[in-house]
């Protein structure tokens, strides 16, 4: 259940949480023509600080690019309103959600009478898949339902209506007993789970599938890729069979809420020793490091949201 804040950044300023309202018949309601981020921001030693934030936003821009969507706001302005809402609703961390959606309008498909609206929302948030999920991990299936094809809907757009298929990968797994579903891409490879990326260990080796498989490009996923190489450790980005999984040493799922979250069996079968492997508590200990000052930030990747926290922690 979502936590109500104080405050929600709309179209410019920042508005009381119960103001933050969408008309009944706004087009992005009825044809899930929106396109969001989910971006997090840890606490340390220099206040809240967004990771990745200018990498989210940029994504942000391009998935309403793709959709013909004409943003009013700049990527300082999205900056700004970011770290706006975040302080003035007094977080520490957060889960900031920037959307941009075609409003009330017509409801012409084309939906070039629809304005075009942004809103960015600063919550808490906790782990996605269980507190237990990060060192435990989770017991997952193979969906039914496959990803879209490459030219049926563009996969690299976070887009709304893009999760109508994740909500149905994840409302099956969980049905059957299952803390998450993995879908197989439109050749019948493996593509991601509802909501993150999928990597797999076997052999000292990581695998994860390539672009081109319907994923979603995730910002985590790319992260955990260059620490991996960093770290010394070889990964393949390829298609990768259904059977693969059954035969891993580890398999473990990334995104912005999952974070990097071991996966202890998959279709009722072990994963390696059932529980989280050794590549994947070190990939964890690299990921988490940034954020407690161990893992040296190389990338630039850490974006401090108060100008006065860092001042304290540098003085």
């Amino acid at each position: 259940m979502i936590q109500p804040t104080q405050f929600i950044w709309s179209d410019g300023r920042l508005i009381p949480w119960q103001q933050a309202t969408v008309h009944v018949m706004a087009h992005g309601l009825h044809y899930g023509s929106s396109v969001f981020e989910g971006i997090r921001a840890y606490a340390t030693d220099r206040g809240p600080t967004g990771f990745r934030l200018t990498d989210h936003l940029r994504r942000f821009e391009r998935s309403a690019r793709i959709y013909r969507m004409d943003l009013a706001y700049d990527l300082d302005a999205l900056l700004a309103a970011c770290r706006e809402v975040v302080l003035q609703n007094g977080l520490r961390s957060a889960y900031i959600r920037p959307i941009a959606y075609r409003g009330l309008g017509d409801l012409s498909l084309s939906s070039g009478a629809s304005p075009i609206s942004i809103a960015i929302a600063a919550i808490e948030w906790n782990s996605y898949l269980g507190e237990d999920a990060l060192e435990q991990g989770i017991d997952a299936c193979v969906s039914s339902w496959q990803r879209v094809g490459p030219n049926t809907m563009p996969t690299s757009a976070k887009a709304g209506g893009n999760y109508l298929s994740s909500q149905l990968i994840g409302m099956e797994a969980r049905r059957l007993g299952f803390g998450e579903g993995i879908a197989l891409d439109h050749m019948n490879m493996v593509c991601e789970g509802s909501a993150e990326n999928i990597f797999l260990v076997q052999d000292d080796a990581i695998y994860t599938p390539p672009l081109w498989s319907s994923i979603l490009p995730g910002l985590t996923r790319d992260t955990v890729i260059k620490l991996a190489r960093d770290l010394g450790y070889t990964v393949h980005e390829q298609p990768i069979p259904r059977e693969m999984l059954y035969t891993a040493d580890e398999v473990f799922f990334t995104g912005t809420a999952a974070e990097i979250s071991p996966v202890r069996s998959i279709d009722e079968i072990p994963i390696g020793e059932a529980k989280r492997g050794p590549i994947t508590h070190a990939l964890q200990r690299a990921f988490f490091g940034l954020f407690d000052g161990t893992t040296e930030d190389r990338w630039g990747w850490l974006e401090p949201l108060d100008p006065a926290a860092t001042l304290r922690a540098a003085g």
